[in-house]
Parts: structure tokens; C-alpha cells; sequence
């Protein structure tokens, strides 16, 4: 089996597991933060957990950047450092930055290891090492400017968003606050509606199969999750805002 092989099979297993994924997690919500227990199993602290499972994603794509046939070509370093600022920041940043945040089952960590694994695989396995490389030109191609706007759009409401949520509670109080500002106005999880503009953007500024999959696959995983939270909010907090939508403005 060579790569280009190993990759379509890999695009449709992770097309059948975001069917799959998005059904589960509407009746079960993932076993982190609010939604965790015991009955998860172990668990690791936040800090250590967040690292552990992204880090897959940093990893794994320098690898195939660096044995794929990239050097010569500006648009992969282009979409290299798109893919690292991201990343860096949900690595190497937001795990830092949290003030208390519950522990992750370490079966969550290993599932979400392994997606990451994967989903390097999917893009940067994709551009660097299985497609070829697209030329110079594209970095002035619409599609590629138009994913841009929406990737750093979307980049910057869910920091914007982390920021209001880790600023709701004064250092040392625990307890939950209903979220206000920014994009909160109108969803319950602006951060889950920013990650998914941001790879939707990616998907069309890379213009690519694994940008795609990566696009679907954070809508099967964090809608539910949205729905989850928006619930959650609504059953202990009586004056939530009727009007606000779980994550689609107006919609859903």
C-alpha cells in the first residue's frame, strides 16, 4: 500500500467515525470539564492532559513537513505556520493559562491522542507528503485569502473567548458564572463556533480532502458538546438569556 493509498483509506475512516462520533456525543457528552465524573475512570490534570493530547498535532505534522518534498515551495510554509499558530497556542499556550480546570479521563487524553495522530496525518501528511505541493500563485488565489479571513476570524473569537471564560471567576472561587461579551451574546460556545470557522477556513484556503474532513469532523465533535454546555446552562441557571443558541446564531 503506498501513501496516497493509505490516505483515502484513512479520509473514509474518519469521514464513518464523524457519523458515528456526532451521534454518540449527542446523548453522551465527552467526560471532560462540566461533563466529567468518576465513572470515566482515571484521570490526569488539566495542564499535563491538554499537552499530552495536542501535541500529536505539532509533532506529527513537522515530521511529515520535514520528510515531504516542501523546501521549495513558500505555500507550505505558509500553511505550516497557520497550522503551528493554532496549535502553538492550544498546546503550548491555553493549557497554561487556565487558572483550575477539572482533570481529563485518561481515556479522553488517549481518544484524543490518537484523533491527532491521525488528523496530521490527514493535513499535514496530506499537503507535504501524499499531494503535491501547490505553487507560489496560490497564496493570491480568492479561495486561499478568502480561508484566510475566516481562519484568523475564527482563530480570534475562540481565544477571545477562552479569555472571557477564564476571566468569569476571581482567582481562588470556583463555581459557575453565565459567560457575557463578545459572541456569548449570541451562543452559548462562541470558542466551539470560532474552532469550526477556523478549519472551515482551512479547509478552503488549503483547498484540500483533509481540510475537509478536518472541517466535519470538529462540527461532529464540538456541536454536540455546544448543545451539551447550552443545556447544562439552561437546567442550573434560571434568568439564562432565552434567546441565545447553543452555537449557530438565530439557528441552533
Amino acid at each position: 500500500m503506498n501513501w496516497q493509498e493509505l490516505y483515502a483509506w484513512v479520509v473514509r475512516a474518519y469521514l464513518g467515525l464523524a457519523v458515528v462520533v456526532f451521534l454518540v456525543l449527542l446523548r453522551l457528552p465527552a467526560g471532560y470539564g462540566r461533563h466529567g465524573g468518576r465513572r470515566w475512570g482515571p484521570a490526569l490534570a488539566a495542564r499535563p492532559a491538554w499537552v499530552l493530547m495536542e501535541s500529536p498535532a505539532i509533532l506529527a505534522t513537522i515530521l511529515f513537513f520535514l520528510v515531504g518534498r516542501p523546501f521549495q515551495h513558500a505555500t507550505a510554509w505558509v500553511f505550516l505556520a497557520l497550522w503551528l499558530t493554532h496549535y502553538g497556542y492550544r498546546t503550548l499556550v491555553y493549557p497554561f493559562l487556565i487558572r483550575s480546570g477539572n482533570p481529563v479521563p485518561v481515556v479522553v487524553v488517549a481518544m484524543g491522542f490518537l484523533f491527532n495522530v491521525g488528523n496530521a496525518f490527514l493535513n499535514g501528511g496530506g499537503l507535504f507528503l501524499v499531494h503535491e505541493p501547490r505553487p507560489v500563485e496560490w497564496l493570491r488565489d480568492p479561495r486561499f485569502l478568502l480561508g484566510l479571513v475566516l481562519f484568523l476570524g475564527g482563530l480570534a473569537t475562540h481565544v477571545h473567548s477562552d479569555h472571557i471564560l477564564r476571566n468569569l471567576r476571581a482567582p481562588g472561587e470556583t463555581g459557575y458564572r453565565i459567560p457575557r461579551g463578545g459572541l456569548f451574546r449570541w451562543v452559548t460556545s462562541p470558542n466551539y463556533l470560532g474552532e469550526w470557522v477556523q478549519w472551515t477556513g482551512w479547509a478552503i484556503l488549503t483547498w484540500s480532502v483533509g481540510g475537509l474532513v478536518f472541517s466535519i469532523w470538529t462540527a461532529a465533535n464540538l456541536f454536540p458538546r455546544a448543545v451539551a454546555h447550552h443545556a447544562w446552562y439552561r437546567d442550573r441557571f434560571p434568568d439564562y438569556p432565552p434567546d441565545r443558541r447553543a452555537i449557530l446564531p438565530g439557528i441552533w
